[in-house]
């Protein structure tokens, strides 16, 4: 599980509630913003433990008979189940992001514990095999930058590394603070600067900066505070001082 969701698992939604949701909206701000052209499938948990109603979810948005989305502005986010993400490669030509956040498997066991099951090696091979079969097909890595945790040079260098023949793109999320959180952001400063690295390395990278942290609806800050108390986790010794 992402440690950056914070509102805890209450149960799994059907593949209707999750096609409503995107009905409602759709009805809700179409007057007001435009029609809506993008879906994500994240921030309530982790999509690919409910992989059965999120295929049939992602089918209908992209139907023509459904919702019509393009397949590309519909994306599944997933902290890295790989027998799960194998099967929606196979079965779904909707977009893939893969929440990665480290580089090292010692601190992603740390942050992201679900890669104590499937670690690094284990993801990005697989994703590796499976988009060499899929035409014109690129996985967005998302990639939540925490000050002292993350985002050093060699953290960038060791990224463009991990990615090698990945068809991809890489965003740099800045991370929202909040109360019950033992992670800091990294400055715009440093985001800069990292991104700067992955750029001369070859690498297609976007950076996002922080939005809705004024409301608790930032990256990190969905569901209300002090509602799910996350465990801490166990802070590998070379990060105790940071």
């Amino acid at each position: 599980m992402n440690p950056f969701c914070r509102m805890g698992l209450r149960r799994h939604l059907s593949a209707a509630e999750i096609v409503e949701q995107a009905v409602f909206a759709r009805r809700l701000l179409s007057n007001e913003v435009g029609s809506i052209t993008n879906v994500v499938f994240m921030g309530m948990g982790e999509p690919l433990h409910n992989i059965e109603n999120v295929i049939k979810a992602a089918e209908i948005l992209v139907d023509e008979q459904g919702l019509h989305f393009s397949p590309r502005k519909v994306t599944v986010s997933t902290s890295g189940l790989v027998p799960q993400l194998k099967r929606f490669l196979h079965e779904s030509n909707c977009a893939l992001a893969v929440s990665l956040n480290a580089t090292t498997d010692e601190v992603r066991n740390w942050i992201m514990p679900i890669n104590r099951k499937y670690n690094l090696g284990m993801l990005l091979d697989t994703l590796r095999e499976e988009l060499h079969l899929k035409h014109d097909y690129k996985v967005l890595f998302e990639y939540v930058m925490l000050a002292g945790v993350n985002d050093s040079t060699e953290d960038a260098k060791r990224l463009i590394d991990l990615v090698q023949g990945i068809p991809c793109k890489i965003n740099l999320i800045s991370f929202n603070p909040h109360s019950g959180s033992q992670f800091k952001p990294t400055s715009e400063e440093k985001m800069i600067e990292f991104r700067n690295v992955l750029a001369e390395g070859g690498c297609v990278v976007f950076l996002r900066l922080s939005r809705g942290d004024d409301q608790m609806a930032a990256c990190g800050q969905l569901g209300k505070p002090g509602e799910v108390q996350a465990p801490l986790l166990r802070v590998p010794a070379q990060f105790r001082m940071a």
